[in-house]
């Protein structure tokens, strides 16, 4: 690895390669965690869950099917989210019981469902609360067990909003955040418009040497790199760029070892990974559950394949097992070149 990139710690958790795998509702359950794993990535998060859910979930068997973590994920962080904080520390401490390895809070989610309901990106307008549940979770968690925090840029370009993020931010690590994650793009702009990397580099600036990942249009190994490179971060989390794409991983690896950038994955590379995804799926969710939760992942697979638009509507009718073994009977039978992703369809889908 570069000098320029020193080994990520976050807090005692040597992590190393400084690419994560950021949380991701829906997607980063405990398949794509360690397929990321096995492709590269460092660190991963499991995907945000409710406080409320957790302390339900974990009272029948369905947790072995939500919150599960294995040997080979460690480290593994879970991510929190929720409005009241008395209510993050049971939800947090069950996590640790479960077997991660860090709690992150979620401050930065866009969905409207979200803020309306005062969670996530809401709370980046209310510093109070925002900071009594930092409090909270460091009071109540083990020490060796890290605390992290998600933000965004603010709710919005205003000045009240920016000093309100530098309130949060400062009053995270006062009270013993091991590291901040700071997404490019105002709760206002969701996914719309370009992350701005010159917000990280003044954040990274004002941090000195507290650890900040940043987190926005990272959908290529090269953007990974060139984030670090412009901003001074000390890691980045890949979000949507991982999804159905865990080679972004060794990509990423090879380009911080000054290697070339490795060719995208073959057909059949990619048809081997798909296999192995829908059997985790299965042990996961059962064999009725799993052909629509690979139906989600498989359109994101399709990207890499040359027929991509294709391949694509073909995931989109899947729906049970048998289907999926059609559609990889059709598509990757020959082993073709693959790939990269084009960034600019990732950039337009949200």
């Amino acid at each position: 690895m570069p000098e320029a990139f020193p080994p990520l710690r976050i807090g005692p958790l040597a992590v190393g390669f400084p690419i994560t795998q950021a949380a991701l509702s829906g997607y980063s359950d405990w398949p794509m965690r360690v397929i990321s794993r096995r492709h590269g990535a460092a660190y991963t998060l499991c995907e945000v869950m409710l406080d409320r859910f957790v302390m339900q979930v974990t009272q029948g068997n369905k947790a072995k099917r939500i919150l599960r973590v294995t040997d080979e994920e460690h480290p593994c962080g879970a991510q929190l989210m929720g409005n009241a904080p008395e209510e993050f520390e049971q939800a947090a401490l069950k996590l640790v019981e479960l077997g991660f390895d860090c709690i992150d809070v979620n401050f930065a989610c866009p969905v409207r469902k979200v803020l309306g309901r005062r969670r996530g990106g809401y709370l980046l307008g209310r510093p109070d609360v925002a900071l009594e549940i930092v409090d909270r979770l460091r009071v109540c968690l083990p020490a060796e067990i890290p605390l992290t925090v998600k933000m965004r840029r603010g709710l919005d370009e205003s000045q009240e909003s920016l000093d309100q993020f530098y309130s949060i931010f400062d009053g995270s690590f006062a009270r013993g955040v091991a590291a901040v994650t700071v997404h490019g793009r105002t709760v206002e702009q969701r996914y719309q418009g370009n992350a701005s990397w010159d917000f990280l580099r003044q954040v990274k600036q004002h941090a000195g040497n507290r650890t900040v990942l940043g987190s926005g249009d990272l959908f290529t190994a090269q953007a990974s790199l060139d984030m670090m490179s412009a901003t001074g971060v000390d890691g980045v989390a890949v979000a949507r760029g991982a999804i159905g794409n865990p080679w972004i991983f060794e990509q990423a690896r090879a380009l911080f070892a000054g290697e070339p950038l490795p060719p995208p994955p073959s057909l059949h590379q990619q048809r081997d990974v798909i296999v192995e995804h829908y059997r985790m799926a299965e042990e996961t969710y059962g064999v009725w559950r799993c052909g629509r939760i690979m139906r989600k992942f498989g359109i994101h697979y399709a990207r890499l394949h040359p027929e991509s638009e294709k391949v694509r509507k073909a995931f989109i009718n899947v729906h049970r097992p048998k289907e999926l073994a059609t559609v990889l009977a059709a598509w990757y039978h020959e082993d073709l070149p693959g790939r990269y992703p084009d960034p600019s369809h990732l950039a337009e889908e949200d």
